[in-house]
């Protein structure tokens, strides 16, 4: 089933932003296939996930990150171009 590793990816990313070295995190961002954008919404809905909205995690589109890369290493500085390219979840 498709949304099974959208479900684990996420798990994941909360362990790791739960976790004893959460301190270190600045904001998470789910990379995923273009067209899984509205599997992993519909994942973030679920209850369990209710502290995702407290992270500020943001979805990036694969085709995203491809399209730009060229760009993000020519201009980009930080995290700023990846913020620019990603949109919110919650």
């Amino acid at each position: 089933m498709p949304t099974t590793s959208i479900y684990s990816g996420i798990v994941r990313m909360l362990d790791l932003a739960l976790g004893p070295e959460a301190h270190a995190l600045e904001g998470m961002f789910l990379v995923a296939p273009d067209g899984r954008e509205g599997e992993v919404r519909e994942q973030l809905a679920r209850p369990a996930f209710s502290r995702v909205a407290d992270l500020k995690v943001r979805y990036l589109p694969y085709g995203e990150l491809k399209g730009n890369r060229e760009m993000i290493a020519r201009f980009g500085h930080g995290m700023k171009p990846i913020r620019a390219i990603a949109r919110e979840l919650v």
